[in-house]
This record gives structure tokens, sequence and C-alpha cells, in this order.
């Protein structure tokens, strides 16, 4: 049974499709071992409690330096036994050590098609602004191993999503989570946790 660690720092609708996807079979094979946020009042954490699943919210705020926030969030992680780590809308950037640590066994949903719309400067909103700002007609949703860049890991499964006329970054953003993420980051999971899923020389190979 493959433990995993689901990180949020907000509302937790990619940790609920998890939930609900183990709930009804689509993900076999795994559970979630605990939750945690850094952030304290993260509804994610009341859908965690609902499920009657561990969590805990460990805070930079509540640390004195980066660094001792970075070691307890990796205490955290160890504490759970996780095989996995997934990053559900999770807003910090993951430590060099813990990606060291978890080398692909780190796993992220992104709200566009990478290459397009991610890196630094692209997360939440933003990814979909720059979306209809540039006037594409398609974008997605994409998740990914988790390397030391940002957003440059190997890619696990992507789905693309229709950009229809007069959407807003708001519109866009929850046609993505439906459409895409909520769809894609439970498969993904699902592949890991029976085998299917190798990566050699940074990219992913799927078995059937």
């Amino acid at each position: 049974m493959l433990k995993l660690a689901v990180l949020v720092s907000g509302g937790g609708t990619n940790l609920q499709a998890i939930i609900d996807s183990i709930a009804d079979g689509r993900i076999t094979g795994a559970r979630i071992a605990t939750v945690i946020s850094n952030n304290k009042k993260a509804y994610a954490l009341e859908r965690a409690a609902k499920a009657g699943i561990p969590a805990k919210c460990v805070s930079p705020r509540d640390y004195e330096s980066r660094e001792a926030f970075n070691d307890a969030l990796l205490e955290a992680i160890e504490e759970s036994q996780a095989d996995l780590v997934v990053l559900a809308g999770c807003l910090v950037v993951i430590p060099e050590k813990i990606v060291e640590r978890y080398e692909n066994r780190i796993i992220n949903i992104h709200p566009s098609l990478i290459p397009s719309f991610c890196g630094k400067d692209f997360y939440g909103l933003k990814v979909h602004e720059g979306a209809l700002a540039r006037g594409v007609k398609v974008t997605g949703a994409t998740v990914h191993f988790v390397d030391k860049g940002t957003d440059t890991g190997p890619i696990i499964l992507q789905k693309a999503v229709e950009v229809q006329d007069g959407d807003t970054p708001e519109i866009l953003q929850r046609r993505v989570m439906e459409e895409a993420e909520w769809v894609i980051l439970p498969r993904a999971i699902d592949l890991i946790a029976n085998g299917k899923i190798t990566v050699t020389d940074g990219k992913v190979t799927k078995k059937s």
C-alpha cells in the first residue's frame, strides 16, 4: 500500500479529488497517510479532518529561519512514512534537501500544459491570466515529478482543456480543475501505486 503525504496551501480541491478517487476505486493500492499545510487557515485541513485523515500545519511563520522550517517540513513528511509526496495546490518551494531525499517520489499538479505558462512567476490565477493574455486556444494541466528546478521535472500526464470565448481567469481556472486536474492527478497516483511508471533519462515511461 503506497502511503501518500499530501501538501496543500489552500482550499484543497485536488486533495478532495484524491480522497474521492480512493473512496470510489479510481485510485487503488494507495492511502493518504498525512495532509500537511503551510497555512493554518487552509480549508484543506478541514477536508482532511472530515475524512479522518491525520493533518497538521507546518508554517514558516512559526520558525526563526527558512532552514528551520525546511527541517520541520522534512520531519513531518518522514514521520508519516510516506512513499510519495503529492503537491496538491502547494505554494511552498520544496527545498533541495527534500527533493534529494525523495527523488522521483514527489509529484506536482500544474494548471497548464508544460512547458507553457510555467516556472517561477506562474502559479494560481497567474497561469490562467497568462494563457488568456496570450490568446491560446487550448490550455490544460500537467502532473510531473519534482526536481530542483521549477516545473522542470519529468512529465507524467497531461490533459488539454479548450479555452472558450468570454473566459475570465477564474472561469478558466475552474474548467481546468474540473476537466483536467481532478482527472489526471488521481490517475497519476494510481499508476505510481501500481508500479506502472518508470523514469529513465529524465523521461517517464508508462506501462500498459
